[in-house]
């Protein structure tokens, strides 16, 4: 079999160990593999359709774009178990008096960056969806590494201190960097709480083109299947990823999105 070539966003320094250590796991059972990183989503998405890369490992935004690319003919190769039924969460300022999604005519709600899914995208779709007239809203955006889709959870971050310094009454932040930032012991439970959950959506996503050949395809996910957390050697590349093991891929939960991006004008 010929060398798989992945297509990875350099979003981290993380990115290198892990996607080394994956390739080193492929040899090991027999699927050669090799990646190479890219700058931005942007540009690993055409290089996906230019036939550069034979898979790219990809956010919600990038994927749909893919789908769209390739009117839905792409092949979808897996996602991490964290990639299905992801949230957002809008939080608020105690003393803002924000009880209600009504609450928040009115007031300035903070979103991360404008190709983030979870934390600006979705999050004013689904607030549209529960009533709240986002023309009431004063929204303070935070455009922070645009082409990396939020991965740096950067805007997140722009995103709480905002709320913390009085800039905003309410934010719109992922689940991950909301359960990570209390973990860490930097969000003053006195001060911050979560007004409001987001209906669930699905994450990242293995792309690859419709052309890449089915026993390729396979070999790629039997790869990946092979990953086990009980393997001290798997456990430690699935922790730095985020993941306990690899799912088979599914569509549904990229409605949402879709949704969006329409009804906004994101394509």
């Amino acid at each position: 079999m010929s060398t798989i070539v992945l297509g990875a966003v350099a979003y981290d320094a993380k990115v290198v160990p892990i996607w080394e250590g994956i390739r080193a796991h492929f040899r090991e059972v027999g699927v050669p593999m090799d990646f190479c990183l890219f700058s931005n989503y942007e540009r690993q998405v055409e290089a996906l359709l230019a036939g550069h890369v034979d898979v790219a490992w990809d956010t919600p935004l990038a994927h749909v774009r893919v789908r769209r690319r390739t009117g839905g003919a792409s092949q979808s190769l897996g996602m991490r178990d964290t990639d299905r039924d992801f949230r957002a969460k809008v939080v608020v300022r105690k003393d803002a008096g924000v009880r209600t999604l009504a609450d928040l005519h009115g007031r300035t709600l903070a979103v991360g960056s404008r190709d983030s899914t979870q934390a600006r995208i979705l999050p004013l779709h689904f607030l549209a969806q529960a009533g709240v007239d986002l023309a009431r809203v004063r929204v303070l955006p935070f455009d922070t590494d645009l082409g990396k889709h939020g991965d740096t959870g950067t805007s997140e971050l722009d995103v709480l201190a905002a709320l913390r310094d009085g800039r905003a009454q309410a934010g719109a932040v992922g689940d991950l960097v909301w359960v990570t930032e209390q973990a860490a012991g930097r969000v003053d439970p006195a001060r911050l709480e979560v007004l409001w959950t987001t209906p669930a959506f699905d994450h990242c996503m293995f792309d690859a083109l419709p052309s890449f050949p089915q026993d390729r395809a396979r070999a790629f996910w039997g790869a990946l299947d092979a990953m086990k957390w009980d393997d001290p050697r798997h456990r430690r590349l699935l922790e730095l990823e985020g993941l306990r093991r690899w799912v088979a891929p599914r569509e549904e939960g990229y409605a949402s999105l879709v949704a969006a991006l329409d009804a906004q004008g994101g394509w």
